[in-house]
């Protein structure tokens, strides 16, 4: 029996890696031919935040002793314009700048990738030893458990919102990198890395700042698993038992309710660090074009304002240009304290599944954020798949699936009917951007329905008696 599972794992890492290969292969043959496939200017793939056409206006007005945020184009990190402004430069021939790019997001798929799958590793076996802490093993036993982290790593890479983000000339891919090394590093109890990687997402996108609290989640609770009160009258019922028994060993509780404060006030120490560094570099690169203040007005004030309504999945361009001047402002309270409204009940309902509120908080942002792209969904969809055990009974998933694709198909179609041929309006293609919003919520209330309804189960399992 050892050998057959072992010859089992050894045909699903060679599987995996067969596919993984393949879909770094497809994603350079597409790198070759992206300049000809123009995704770098749809609305879908990139935004006026993570466009690299953006970034090669802001490197080159950089290059003249201009200010990169002059005008209106440029609206990202100034780290970027360093570290990929110079491949984008015009002295590099054009097809060889989208190469380099490309390569450089492939890089980022691959290694977010491999973080996503050690990601799943670490929960399924946090999951089997949960499982045999509350006596439950034994009735999972026959259940066969998915290496989620597999699937989930190959859901990212041959996502086609993945591919399309990748080879679409924008920073999404990197962006995904950092949040997704960020849950990694909390979930394998790395402070420091844990910190850097939420420190970068929050500094590149801003949003991710939210994951602050499932990180914290994850350092001083542990690891996704049922509610923690089951493992304490588990443990206590255990007790009983053993004194009943008199047996001489005392019984160490496997899980408590009690909070690591010590790893999470490292991990605000290793954030302090590493805000303070990315500040510093930052005031070094903006030091002759208005410094801090001016990146903070021309990057999260230009998020948080919205202030340019160019067409995108979003439904805040479409408000905001029919939405009088004199009510502006209350709306843009209004949207982004939307996010906020929603992380306390959440924190409060899934502080025992931290992993799984990282998703949920990302699905959430992605709806509601001011610039989204398909590089968003592409990210939380993968983070979904970690849970592809625990939501196996999830209702709606064909009808969800088949949404997602025709919004695909959709939006593109829409666009062009608006744009080029004159036939349709702005009304046809924020239909489909209504239709996307209304297909992200669903996912997100049968997900977290299907959860809890997940918790319960084991819950009976546990106060009914064998």
């Amino acid at each position: 029996m050892e050998e057959k599972t072992k010859a089992g794992s050894k045909r699903t890492k060679l599987g995996f890696w067969k596919w993984a290969i393949a879909s770094i292969v497809l994603r350079l043959i597409l790198s070759y031919f992206s300049k000809y496939l123009n995704l770098s200017s749809r609305p879908e793939v990139s935004t006026p935040l993570t466009s690299l056409r953006r970034l090669a206006e802001g490197y080159w007005l950089k290059q003249l002793s201009i200010s990169p945020y002059s005008g209106s184009m440029y609206h990202g990190s100034p780290l970027l314009l360093s570290i990929l402004g110079p491949l984008t430069a015009k002295k590099i021939e054009g097809h060889a700048s989208h190469l380099l790019c490309s390569l450089v997001s492939v890089i980022a798929d691959f290694i977010s990738a491999i973080l996503i799958r050690a990601t799943g590793h670490i929960l399924v076996t946090a999951h089997g030893h949960s499982l045999k802490a509350l006596g439950l093993d034994k009735l999972f036993k026959d259940t066969e458990i998915l290496p989620s982290g597999d699937i989930a790593a190959l859901v990212y890479l041959w996502n086609p919102f993945t591919i399309i983000s990748c080879i679409g000339f924008n920073t999404s891919p990197i962006e995904n990198l950092f949040v997704i090394l960020s849950l990694y590093g909390a979930s394998a109890g790395l402070v420091p890395l844990a910190a850097f990687g939420w420190v970068i997402a929050s500094h590149l996108s801003l949003y991710p700042l939210v994951l602050v609290i499932p990180v914290i989640f994850l350092l001083g609770y542990g690891l996704d698993a049922p509610p923690r009160k089951l493992f304490v009258q588990s443990n206590l019922l255990v007790g009983e038992e053993r004194s009943k028994d008199q047996v001489g060993v005392k019984n160490k509780p496997i899980k408590t309710t009690n909070f690591a404060w010590r790893r999470v006030v490292l991990f605000f120490f290793w954030a302090t660090i590493w805000i303070t560094y990315v500040l510093i570099l930052c005031a070094i690169s903006m030091k002759d074009y208005g410094g801090l203040a001016e990146m903070f007005k021309r990057t999260y004030g230009f998020t948080l304002t919205v202030k340019d309504l160019s067409p995108n999945i979003g439904v805040l361009w479409y408000f905001f240009a029919e939405v009088f001047d004199f009510f502006r402002n209350f709306f843009v309270i209004v949207f982004h304290v939307n996010i906020l409204f929603m992380i306390l009940p959440l924190a409060i309902r899934l502080n025992h599944r931290p992993c799984f509120l990282v998703f949920v908080y990302l699905a959430i942002s992605s709806m509601l954020k001011s610039y989204p792209s398909v590089g968003d969904s592409a990210l939380y969809l993968s983070l979904l798949v970690l849970f592809v055990n625990e939501l196996s009974e999830m209702k709606l998933s064909f009808f969800l699936f088949c949404g997602y694709v025709g919004v695909s198909l959709l939006s593109p179609v829409m666009h062009n009917l608006w744009i080029w041929r004159g036939t349709g309006n702005a009304n046809f293609y924020f239909a489909t951007a209504m239709a996307y919003a209304s297909f992200q919520i669903i996912l997100v209330v049968e997900s977290v329905s299907a959860m809890l309804n997940y918790d319960r189960k084991i819950r009976k399992l546990c106060t009914t008696p064998l």
